[in-house]
């Protein structure tokens, strides 16, 4: 610039090169390439080794799609009588490269959304609860940027339907087009390009009102919203070097935290429509169309059949109890949480709705969990605790005599007591004779101190042995032998006096 002022200002070749310091040979340079209107002091190409080798370096690149290390490269030069060095190579890949991912560069168009017509959902990897992976279903609603966290166990059809359905809960309704992958959930097959719909899925998107749409295999580019979302949950929920986030000690504590995810991202200004989602939302949900009241029945997990005379159902290889009345109707099952916290959800979906029957924690494999309150009127069975019930006239007589004979009946069954009947007959004889009460008395003795021999009946009632008067201690008398023996220490009896008088 300083020359082409010099020059401006001599008009002289020679005495710009004097002012300036340089030849008139590069004055001369300058003037004619301002004067041509090409660009001033542009250095003159000049030829390189790689130069002769170019159209083999852009075959390689063209059938690598851009991908062909420079050193692998430069090994297939030196094959093909290449003298150059490995950086004069590296110069020539990077350059070729560049150029062939500008003719190669995908483009893409804005987004232009409208209020209420997509929701994009998508799963990541979750922190690990207790030695198990959990899932975090992440749903983006593209008009208002409306984030929504969930915590899953798994990603069945249960655990993903039962996750939408609470999205739609919590933005207030459902959008017009719900955007996912190719899960088995809603994809099964794809024919000629063109995806096969699961038909569960189907049910639950008509139950809804929506419709549920894939984007294009192995392109994530074409839902990238939710994608960026997943990416933002990730860093901030799943415990890493990078935000020293603590381990969770139970699934409660995450759902608490992704809660708390979603009040901080939805309540902050978003950097492209400069205002907070959760005041977009509010908006947009004039455009979202109601839900039904209930969920649809995939979402309350798998269903089960109650056997007619056991309240127990099978889920995951472990039996869980249910209220009795639902002897032989239809229930769900599903599995809520992970880790020691874990719980197995039954739902029972009558006239009234789907109501909440039982809530049990995780069962292992011949383990039932059982509820007492769901078996009224059954009794525990103790091995050797037998119900006493009469089936002949004769048991009747001899059980109705009281407890006493049941407990002899026990006892004497459980020792081995022969013609246990005879005998039986012998007691209701002497109950008619010596009356009830003296009898039941005289068996419960029998059986308590073990005599069941022939004649051992009658030879008790014939003893009398029970005492007829107690006593007792009190504050005023006491039960220790008193001194009143020793008064008549040393006295001559009674009977010795009158008989010497």
């Amino acid at each position: 610039m300083e020359i082409l002022a010099a020059y401006a200002l001599t008009g002289s070749l020679r005495a710009t090169a004097e002012l300036t310091g340089c030849s008139h040979h590069t004055v001369a340079r300058h003037v004619a390439a301002r004067d041509a209107g090409r660009p001033i002091a542009e250095p003159a190409p000049r030829p390189r080794v790689t130069d002769v080798y170019l159209p083999k370096i852009e075959e390689w690149i063209e059938a690598s799609k851009g991908r062909i290390r420079a050193d692998k490269a430069h090994a297939k030069l030196l094959a093909l009588g290449y003298a150059g060095s490995e950086r004069s190579t590296r110069r020539a890949i990077a350059q070729v490269k560049a150029a062939w991912r500008l003719g190669h560069t995908r483009v893409h168009r804005p987004w232009i959304t409208e209020p209420g017509m997509w929701l994009q959902y998508d799963f990541g990897d979750g922190p690990r609860i207790g030695g198990v992976k959990t899932i975090l279903f992440v749903a983006w609603l593209a008009f208002s940027r409306f984030r929504i966290v969930i915590p899953l166990r798994d990603r069945t059809a249960p655990s993903v339907f039962a996750a939408l359905d609470r999205c739609f809960r919590v933005l207030g309704g459902a959008p017009t087009y719900v955007l996912t992958d190719n899960e088995k959930t809603v994809t099964t097959a794809h024919v000629a390009g063109v995806p096969v719909r699961n038909q569960q899925t189907l049910v639950f998107a008509r139950h809804y009102g929506v419709s549920v749409l894939t984007c294009q295999p192995a392109d994530p580019a074409t839902k990238g919203g939710v994608e960026a979302s997943v990416k933002l949950a990730k860093a901030d929920l799943v415990p890493t070097d990078t935000n020293l986030r603590p381990e969770y000690g139970s699934f409660a504590e995450l759902e608490t935290a992704c809660q708390v995810f979603m009040d901080e991202v939805n309540n902050r200004e978003h950097r492209a429509t400069r205002r907070k989602p959760a005041a977009v939302l509010a908006e947009e949900q004039l455009r979202l169309h109601r839900i039904p009241d209930t969920a649809h029945t995939v979402a309350f997990g798998l269903a089960r059949t109650v056997p007619e005379n056991t309240p127990m159902v099978t889920f995951e290889n472990a039996q869980y109890s249910v209220p009795a009345h639902l002897l032989g109707a239809r229930v769900f099952v599903r599995s809520h949480g992970t880790g020691p916290d874990e719980q197995v959800v039954i739902v029972h979906h009558g006239a009234a709705g789907p109501v909440e029957v039982a809530r049990h924690g995780r069962a292992r494999p011949g383990s039932p969990a059982v509820i007492d309150e769901h078996f009224p009127g059954a009794r525990t069975r103790i091995p050797g605790d037998y119900a006493v019930k009469a089936r002949n006239a004769g048991e009747a007589e001899f059980l109705a005599i009281g407890e006493g004979a049941r407990t002899w009946l026990v006892e004497a069954a459980a020792t081995g007591t022969a013609r246990i009947n005879v005998k039986m007959a012998e007691a209701v004889t002497l109950a008619k004779i010596a009356g009830t009460e003296a009898v039941d008395r005289a068996l419960g003795d029998a059986a308590l101190h073990g005599r069941f021999a022939h004649g051992d009946l009658a030879s008790i009632l014939n003893a009398d042995i029970r005492r007829t008067t107690t006593h007792a201690a009190d504050e005023t008398r006491s039960l220790t032998q008193g001194t009143g023996a020793w008064a008549g220490l040393g006295a001559e009896p009674a009977t010795v006096k009158e008989q010497s008088r």
